[in-house]
């Protein structure tokens, strides 16, 4: 008999609608599963957005008050699609009152939130999961495969980077993203932290680093009443505001397995679009892949290929779940496909009363990392990644 989670959105901007259209799929795509999921409820503050949810998303209600939902006992899992400010306090509230709890990353606004944050969900007992989606790629779930199976043989190196224009217009508005007191740090928490989780979660813990910050754009229009996204355009004459966090993170990381690689993100780019990529080589071999080309996949195993360099594997419906979604091979799969298999797996480890992977565990490790970065471009030197967890 399939288990009911019945479900608490907070916030329904993008992010909030991409995540309930994955809850929406799940029985479309995956009518065996041994849940069923329930849209019970949804908080935003702006009344459209509240409406809207209601209207065309079939939540069974909506209300301006995230509190509302998490005293509700009906519910199960709140989910955190709200702004980063916003998570530590909703996030332990709902720990608090015993619901499973899914945040978007980053998962608290500094290390120091997240390491709260974790905390409260442990000594809860309640399951948590964040939003490090591009773990979900099939073709990034096949590299992890190979490299476990030892086929890239000892590690060597490490390239992550996320390069995105989404800052790049100088008139782009200023919006929370770009305001430290608001969003936390700028291309750190909000990209790099993809780059950190997917180095950690293919090639293990990152020990210590050596890291360098900048921002390009200083000053960006002030936004107008109603609008405000990173998306949103102002004009020349409008007043402008200063940009308090950063737009670019370059670091050199050593791993624990002594491989060593390089982590770089910057949002405000001219050319990669949404380049979250790595590459990694060991003695055996090397992958390398790209959000860009998500449904690609670059392999040189030179002990098993018949030619030598890299060749392009497709993906396809042998690898991690994609045949849920389309049969056969080189039929592509896109970004909010991945956010089904987060959502997919997340409330299968609900059901299961299993801890999920990544939870907040991941989320302090990758916050952990991040400290370190911080300290390292405030001392210009190596630092040691130290754990935060509170015992």
């Amino acid at each position: 008999m399939k288990r009911t989670l019945r479900i608490g959105l907070v916030g329904f901007g993008w992010m909030g609608q991409a995540h309930s259209r994955s809850y929406r799929s799940i029985p479309l795509y995956f009518p065996d599963a041994p849940f069923r999921p329930v849209l019970a409820g949804v908080a935003d503050t702006v009344p459209h957005r509240v409406e809207q949810a209601v209207r065309d998303f079939g939540y069974e209600s909506g209300t301006e008050d995230w509190e509302e939902l998490v005293d509700r006992p009906d519910i199960d899992i709140i989910d955190i699609t709200a702004p980063n400010t916003m998570h530590r306090r909703i996030a332990e509230a709902a720990a608090a009152a015993g619901k499973h709890v899914f945040c978007e990353k980053p998962v608290g606004i500094s290390a120091e939130a997240t390491a709260h944050i974790e905390a409260a969900a442990r000594r809860a007992g309640v399951t948590s999961g964040c939003g490090y989606n591009y773990r979900w790629a099939p073709l990034v779930r096949y590299a992890k495969e190979l490299l476990e199976e030892g086929r890239f043989g000892s590690m060597t190196h490490y390239r992550g980077r996320f390069f995105t224009m989404y800052g790049r217009d100088r008139l782009g508005l200023l919006s929370w993203r770009f305001l430290q007191h608001e969003a936390g740090h700028g291309a750190l928490s909000d990209i790099m932290s993809h780059a950190i989780d997917l180095a950690q979660f293919l090639m293990g813990p990152i020990r210590r680093v050596v890291a360098a910050r900048e921002t390009f754009v200083r000053e960006r229009p002030l936004p107008k009443p109603g609008v405000g996204t990173h998306y949103d355009r102002g004009s020349p004459d409008d007043p402008t505001g200063a940009v308090t966090n950063e737009d670019y993170v370059g670091a050199l990381v050593e791993f624990s397995s002594g491989a060593r690689g390089t982590l770089e993100a910057d949002r405000s780019i001219f050319g990669p679009q949404s380049q979250m990529a790595f590459e990694l080589n060991g003695s055996k071999g090397a992958a390398s892949w790209d959000h860009e080309r998500l449904n690609q996949l670059l392999l040189y195993l030179p002990e098993e290929q018949p030619q030598d360099g890299f060749i392009e594997v497709l993906g396809g419906d042998s690898f991690y779940r994609q045949a849920s979604l389309v049969p056969g091979g080189g039929n592509s799969i896109g970004f909010e496909d991945m956010k089904i298999f987060e959502a997919y797996e997340f409330l299968d480890s609900v059901a299961a009363g299993r801890p999920h992977d990544p939870g907040f565990e991941a989320a302090l490790a990758n916050a952990s990392v991040a400290a370190a970065m911080i300290r390292s471009w405030e001392s210009e030197r190596w630092e040691t990644v130290e754990s935060l967890r509170i015992d």
